[in-house]
């Protein structure tokens, strides 16, 4: 199967982190990160699509980020 996550956060040094993680294990970068402006909260958000390939099949149940 193969599995979809978008990873978001503030821009701070935690959302690289959260995409490091994820790449260290085995998820793929899918596209290009986005950017954009949170005016309710005023801050940055910065987003990240990333795919992997994944034994078993797919169930709406799966925690994507523990893959």
């Amino acid at each position: 199967m193969q599995l979809f996550r978008f990873i978001t956060e503030d821009d701070t040094s935690e959302f690289c982190h959260r995409v490091s993680a994820a790449l260290s294990k085995g998820w793929k970068l899918h596209g290009q990160p986005s950017y954009a402006f949170d005016a309710a909260r005023g801050v940055m958000r910065c987003g990240q699509a990333v795919v992997k390939d994944a034994p078993g099949t797919y169930s709406p149940d799966l925690k994507l980020g523990e893959q």
